[in-house]
């Protein structure tokens, strides 16, 4: 299904993709890599930027993937995935997965979660999915996943946000001062 709309039926014409990608850019995104072993116990991945819990009862998750990704159509095959939330510390499992070629998983340990998908070894947390939904929308495919299992891993997740990673900072917020009430 394809939900994207007509581009008559839009308002926006005039935003260009430039524009659009500085303005989004100001909000910060997890990284998370999407992996899966094909039948030929390849392992499979890709980074997106576009992950979040989508339903609590039953639990969904759901990400978006450009459609040019040369990932995907191999991802897709297999109907289930593992969303590992990478840490701080694996700016260079990101760089990895982001690269074309079979050579992505050299050097990266895992171990076969409960699908038999790969859990990167120092993710902030693993949540295995079925694929139960794709749309089409725009230059994306959004991919539901209801989730089998999750695990929870170490460390902080690693940020994007302007083109740039980083790291999640804690704002204290001091303690609203006691209402004084007239005696």
């Amino acid at each position: 299904m394809d939900i994207t709309p007509a581009a008559a039926d839009t308002l926006t014409a005039d935003i260009s993709p430039a524009f659009y990608r500085q303005i989004l850019g100001k909000l910060p995104t997890g990284v998370v890599a999407i992996t899966g072993t094909n039948d030929d116990d390849e392992k499979l991945g890709l980074v997106v930027g576009t992950f979040q819990s989508l339903s609590l009862e039953p639990p969904l998750v759901m990400f978006c993937v450009d459609k040019s990704s040369s990932s995907w159509p191999k991802l897709r095959k297999l109907q289930k995935f593992t969303a590992n939330i990478l840490a701080d510390d694996q700016i260079g499992i990101c760089r990895s997965l982001s690269r074309k070629g079979p050579e992505k998983f050299e050097g990266l340990p895992c171990t076969a979660g409960p699908l038999g998908t790969p859990h990167l070894d120092g993710a902030t947390a693993y949540i295995d999915c079925i694929v139960t939904a794709e749309v089409v929308v725009g230059d994306h495919y959004m991919v539901v996943g209801a989730v089998t299992s999750m695990e929870e891993g170490t460390g902080d997740a690693l940020l994007f946000r302007g083109g740039k990673f980083g790291q999640y900072l804690p704002i204290e917020i001091p303690a609203p001062e006691a209402v004084r009430t007239a005696s």
